[in-house]
């Protein structure tokens, strides 16, 4: 197992895909860094959601500005497997729906994602 954290390795393998014309491997790896970058986001608290008098509103570029989660490495391989799962089950019911070009398109691109997890 490498040393370099599972999310560098796909951002690296992004350009690398690209390059190669790779349609598949781009198509997924975007997904998945998205997925990541989404999972970072900060869901705000139930204060942030009540309104708030516009003379306590933060005023200013930044103002509103949170700091992102920072996640973990097993966090990350979960979003991975994730996505990964979720391209194998809607290969299956592609498949079952004949539509086999589909399934195995999607297919192709949870071998992409299970190369970097190896």
């Amino acid at each position: 197992m490498t040393d370099t954290p599972l999310r560098q390795r796909l951002r690296e393998a992004l350009p690398a895909a690209m390059k190669a014309r790779d349609r598949t491997a781009t198509a997924v790896l975007r997904a998945t860094l998205s997925a990541i970058d989404n999972a970072e986001a900060v869901v705000p608290d139930d204060e942030q959601r009540r309104g708030q008098a516009i003379e306590e509103a933060a005023v200013g570029v930044g103002a509103t500005e949170v700091a992102r989660r920072t996640l973990t490495e097993p966090e990350i391989e979960q979003i991975v497997r994730a996505e990964l799962a979720e391209r194998e089950t809607a290969a299956d019911d592609y498949d079952r729906v004949g539509r086999p070009e589909r399934a195995e398109q999607l297919r192709g691109e949870a071998r992409a994602l299970a190369a970097h997890l190896a």
